[in-house]
């Protein structure tokens, strides 16, 4: 559960609320790839295609958010970390280009296998968990101290929390 208030308190735990986003992404990725595994060999449909989207756009606010927000105050705060940070804005990067396949392989009209679209979320799916791990490993307790900081948690890392009403 993460604190509710100001955004001071809220920053807090703003790691914590960094490891909520990574679950509930991982979660949402495996939802994802489920439904792909349902559907066959066909081309997905407009659902399929809507959850896709949604997560790719929802993935890249949460990294775009964090280079800008997060990694920065980061960076300035606690140098040493700033090779690691280097490291996580890489992966990003490689993250922003496996969406962007996922993406146009799914914005256009033409039939497309769902194996390519399969294999480039399993793919997805491995260097993610291997970067929020890292990332918390690494993050956890210097973006806890950043209580007190201006700014959001969404603003910090590009996402709210979920919240804890969802099954």
């Amino acid at each position: 559960m993460h604190p509710t208030g100001s955004p001071a308190g809220r920053l807090a735990a703003v790691g914590n609320q960094m490891i909520e986003i990574h679950l509930w992404l991982s979660a949402e990725l495996a939802r994802l790839r489920e439904s792909l595994d349902t559907a066959g060999d066909t081309l997905p449909t407009r659902d399929l295609r809507a959850h896709c989207l949604t997560f790719c756009a929802a993935l890249g606010r949460h990294h775009t958010g964090e280079d800008g927000g997060a990694f920065r105050l980061l960076g300035d705060q606690a140098p040493e970390l700033r090779p690691v940070i280097a490291n996580l804005i890489n992966d990003h990067e490689v993250v922003a280009g496996i969406l962007e396949r996922v993406e146009t392989m799914l914005a256009g009209d033409t039939a497309v296998p769902l194996a390519q679209v399969r294999a480039e979320l399993d793919g997805l799916a491995a260097l993610l968990e291997s970067h929020f791990r890292y990332e918390e490993k690494r993050l956890v307790a210097a973006l806890n101290a950043l209580s007190g900081r201006p700014g959001t948690a969404e603003e910090l890392l590009g996402l709210t929390a979920p919240s804890d009403t969802a099954d």
